[in-house]
């Protein structure tokens, strides 16, 4: 079973950080980009990255650069569609989305998303919070190409919410455990920046 492609989702406006691209703030002498990357790589077998604006800023990354396909910055769902739209010109049936402002996600994320997807065609990345509760991680997900005209069609009619659409659709939740620190910390703010960069020193 060949391995699915990748996309990295970077459309977001980051307005706590003060806009830009969040995925350019640096621990220690990488990128979150370059962390995501790095970590991404070896479990798919293609990475595009979903961004707006000028995608020759990305051009040092190699990555091909996907649009939102709809106007006004609708949301991870819209990023989603792009990477669907570019898996179906690769001959793809299935992707798999990740933040770019997340550098720590599980080296077995794609391993165990399909594990947990059988025979349903989604799924989602889920962690447990310090209170034992279980958080779907709506940017971390298993996505087939074969869904994509539903998808377009319910970001047409308005749908921005992650979670409803896949409930609608049955997806299911890939459990990943915390250790030190949640898996799927991502950086929102700059005191997130500050504490990415502890963990990564502990990393180190």
């Amino acid at each position: 079973m060949n391995a699915p492609l990748g996309v990295i989702l970077a459309g977001g406006r980051a307005t706590r950080m003060g806009g830009g691209d969040k995925g350019r703030l640096m621990l220690g002498d990488q990128s979150l980009l370059d962390l995501v990357i790095a970590r991404l790589t070896p479990q798919v077998s293609g990475i595009a990255l979903n961004a707006n604006g000028d995608a020759n800023r990305f051009a040092d990354t190699g990555l091909p650069v996907l649009p939102d396909s709809l106007a006004g910055h609708p949301g991870p769902l819209a990023g989603v569609l792009a990477g669907l739209d570019w898996a179906a010109r690769q001959g793809a049936d299935s992707i798999v989305s990740v933040a770019a402002d997340t550098p720590f996600f599980p080296e077995d994320l794609v391993g165990k998303l399909r594990a947990a997807s059988g025979s349903m065609p989604l799924a989602l990345a889920a962690s447990r919070d310090d209170d034992g509760k279980l958080w779907r991680q709506p940017t971390f997900g298993l996505w087939p190409v074969a869904l994509r005209e539903e998808l377009r069609q319910a970001l047409t009619d308005g749908l921005r919410k992650v979670v409803l659409w896949t409930d609608a659709h049955d997806a299911v939740t890939a459990e990943f455990p915390s250790t030190d620190f949640d898996p799927f910390f991502n950086v929102n703010t700059p005191e997130d920046l500050e504490a990415a960069r502890a963990i990564y020193e502990a990393m180190a």
